[in-house]
């Protein structure tokens, strides 16, 4: 073939190539992120689930319901009327609310799109590396009030609560599931039921459990959550085992850190998503930092119940 020649069908088959690639990239997009996904040093179902999260929490928009001083009555009767049972717990939920409290309201965030799990308005990652290795773990957030649950890195359930008050702060740091009962009775005050209590610290005694949600941190130490969500926890957790005579653990429970300081007096931070959106997301990078400190003894705590449940089913089958 003559040089010429040979020149021009080497730059028009490079063309071509350059029109074949940009052509399959707007026939098919999803393939060209499915590749960068591969690349990545993260899984490609913890990329995507990433992206995916990204997308939605970027379309969604928040609208203020103010309920005036002077007509609160009707105020809420026009939220009733507006929204469905399931869209109002959404909202109140989001709100750090229950239906019970929904009266001491003055203004509501009002998201644009309905999500009875919640997963999309998730303040917190959808996945941690640093928590790949860790079967189960439960973080209450102070300053967003509001609580996840990870199963190794993978976000699976998140929700609000109310924290310990001012006067009578839940204690920060990590702590672990110990024993549970489905209705207890608080050592505070005898008239308080404790539905779907499950203790963390018993020296204190501290739990998370079912009970009102006023849009603040109202407690006394505890970890108060919507009845759903107690329910969810008091089967989802792990208690302690304890050795035959109860008096010693052999092993601690599912892990749990309380982190972070509440902006006492000041206007709470769920109430500004009309302005911001993503103003109580907490990212990757900052969970990974209030962890890090604590994951040595989560893990070695959690290779003991996994040593634990071997022995036990070895001796079982030993026995039948």
């Amino acid at each position: 073939m003559h040089e010429t020649s040979f020149k021009n069908f080497l730059k028009y088959f490079l063309f071509f190539l350059v029109l074949s690639a940009i052509w399959q990239c707007e026939k098919d997009p999803a393939q060209v992120t499915q590749k960068s996904v591969n690349t990545d040093s993260i899984t490609a179902a913890e990329k995507a689930a990433r992206i995916k999260d990204s997308i939605e929490k970027n379309k969604i928009t928040y609208t203020t319901f103010i309920f005036a001083k002077n007509k609160k009555d009707s105020a809420m009767e026009v939220f009733t009327k507006k929204f469905s049972a399931e869209e109002q717990y959404i909202i109140l939920a989001l709100n750090r609310l229950d239906t019970k409290n929904k009266w001491r309201a003055d203004t509501l965030s009002i998201p644009d799109k309905f999500d009875k799990t919640l997963m999309i308005y998730s303040p917190f990652p959808r996945s941690l590396e640093v928590l790949n290795k860790v079967d189960k773990i439960a973080l209450f957030s102070y300053p967003i009030q509001a609580y996840a649950l990870y199963e190794f890195g993978t976000l699976i359930k998140w929700g609000p609560t109310s924290l310990g008050k001012k006067t009578a702060q839940t204690k920060r740091g990590l702590m672990f599931a110990n024993w549970k009962k489905e209705l207890a009775i608080s050592t505070v005050d005898s008239e308080w039921k404790l539905p779907y209590n499950f203790n963390i610290h018993n020296r204190l005694g501290i739990g998370w459990h079912e009970y009102d949600l006023p849009g603040f941190p109202a407690s006394h130490s505890c970890l108060r959550l919507l009845h759903d969500d107690a329910k969810y926890l008091y089967n989802w957790a792990d208690t302690w085992r304890l050795t035959n005579n109860g008096e010693t653990v052999k092993t601690n429970g599912t892990p749990v850190i309380v982190f972070g300081d509440y902006a006492w007096g000041k206007r709470k931070p769920w109430k500004y998503l009309e302005e911001n959106p993503k103003l109580t997301d907490i990212s990757a990078d900052e969970m990974t930092e209030i962890i890090e400190p604590y994951l040595e003894k989560i893990l070695e705590e959690q290779e003991k119940r996994l040593e634990f449940v071997r022995t036990q089913e070895i001796e079982d089958s030993e026995i039948t």
